[in-house]
Formats: C-alpha cells, structure tokens, sequence
C-alpha cells in the first residue's frame, strides 16, 4: 500500500483548490439562473394604475336605454354595457362611473348624479334636456291619428321650454360640473333626428308634417345644449349628420320605432350606440 505523506495530502488539496471553482461555477450560475425564473413564474404581476376617471351623467340616451340589455346594478336607470360610456371607456382604458339614467331630468343629474364628480374626475359626458321638455309625452301624442291627438300643441309646449327655461337650468347644471369637476374635459351630447318622413310602424300614426316639426324640434334643443356648452367651454356633440339615413323606417336602423316594450321605443339600439355615438365622443374625450 502507498503511503499518504502530509506532503502529498496538501498537494491534493491544493491542486482540487483549483479544480473545485472551475467545475462548479457553471452549475452555480445555472442553479442562479434557475431560481430567478421560479421566482418570476410565482411572483404576482406588477400592479396597473387605474385609468383616467371618466363619469358619464345623463339621461336614457346616455345609460343605453334601447339595447335591450341591461346591467343588474339594483336600480331601474337601464344602464347598457351597449351604450357609448362602456364602449368609449373600455376602448380607452378609462375607469368608468356610469351615472347616467333613464328619465334623468337636469334636475335629477344634479341631485343623483353630481356626486360622484371630483377634483380628480378626468373625463364627464352629458346628455340631458329631452326629458326637461317632455320628450316622451311629445312622442307619444304625436304617434296617436290626427283627429284624436294635439301634436301641434304638445310641440309648441316643449319648443317653450326648450327656448326660455332649459337654457337657465343647463347653465345652473353646467356651472356645477365645472365646480366640482375643475379640471375635467366635458362633453355635452345631442339628440339626432328620430324621423326620414315616412312611418312604417302599423301603430303609429306620424304625418310628414309631425316628422318635420319633432326633428327641427330636436334641432333646436341641440342649439341649446351648443350655446350652453360652448359657454361653460365645454364641448359638443351633434350627432344629427352621424344618425341621417338612420332613422326610425330608414334600411338600417340605428333608432328603435314603437317598441316591445314601449320604453324602448324611439332610442338608439345598439348599432346607434356602438356606430352613432362612439365615433363622435370618443375622439372628444382627450387631454
């Protein structure tokens, strides 16, 4: 048997003093390299910032009454994931608070809605001002025969309202979104034409005449809402050239005619919210 010396035995180590790191430096960087991969693969996600807080006020053209489908939220304002405030905000990645409601007066948005406005608010859309002229009860007598309806009348009576008492109500309800929304970008939305000059719905009984009267109608509130807003330097939408050869009757309707049920009659379906509106607010709702 050979002998092992101290000699010998310190040279051995010596000489695997050497060896040791050459071997085992690549493994060490493998097993490295390993752990920081288990570690990403188990490590949560890094968190995203919310978007832009966006709050969309308003009435049933707002909310998305006419889709057909509504979110259960234990309310009766028939908000849509249909209507251009879902839309616009899912396609801009804006953090939501859907406020708007079916029958929202301007009365109702400053009581119900204005809430949820704030110093950090980034986005605000609007439609209101139909319901404050009685919208409804104008189409309603409207769509009754001639010889047992005042259409004439019912206009008249909303054109009154729309030319010396809304104005002073949106200014009111303007000048309390500034107030609490400084910084926000606001956008103020229309109202299209409901009527093409012919009706096509068996239970209605719409004349030329009436069709003409109820869209200059509409165009006259769309007057109102631009000065108002122009004048609080908010912005507008008029969506009357956006819905023409849409209307109620028209090939392709964007407009509901008489509905089952009737609430959602003369409001815009889901082709009028996705192709009418979100074209024309979406690029509106920027910095």
């Amino acid at each position: 048997m050979t002998q092992v010396t101290p000699t010998s035995c310190s040279l051995g180590k010596a000489v695997m003093s050497r060896i040791t790191p050459v071997l085992t430096r690549p493994v060490v960087a493998a097993l490295v390299s390993l752990a920081a991969a288990l570690v990403a693969l188990v490590a949560p996600p890094p968190a995203h910032a919310a978007g832009p807080s966006y709050v969309a006020l308003g009435d049933s053209y707002s909310s998305g009454v006419g889709t057909r489908s509504y979110i259960s939220d234990g309310t009766s304002c028939q908000r849509s994931t249909y209507a251009y405030p879902y839309l616009v905000a899912q396609q801009k990645g804006y953090a939501l608070n859907f406020q708007a409601c079916s029958g929202a007066t301007t009365s109702t948005v400053t009581n119900n809605q204005l809430g949820a406005l704030s110093s950090t608010t980034s986005y605000v859309t609007i439609s209101v001002g139909g319901n404050d002229a009685g919208f409804s009860d104008v189409v309603t007598e409207c769509a009754q025969p001639g010889w047992m309806s005042d259409c004439n009348g019912a206009i008249t009576n909303a054109r009154n309202i729309i030319n010396n008492t809304l104005p002073g109500r949106l200014n009111t309800l303007y000048t309390s979104i500034r107030s609490k929304a400084p910084s926000a970008v606001v956008v103020v939305v229309g109202y299209p034409h409901l009527f093409m000059g012919e009706d096509c719905n068996a239970a209605t009984f719409f004349s030329p005449s009436e069709e003409t009267s109820l869209n200059s109608t509409a165009d006259l509130l769309d007057s109102k809402l631009s000065a108002a807003a122009s004048s609080h330097g908010f912005k507008f939408v008029n969506p009357v050239s956006r819905f023409t050869g849409h209307a109620v009757c028209d090939s392709v309707e964007w407009l509901n005619g008489l509905s089952n049920p009737v609430s959602e009659s003369y409001h815009p379906n889901r082709l009028g919210q996705s192709q009418g509106y979100t074209p024309l607010v979406s690029p509106l709702l920027v910095g």
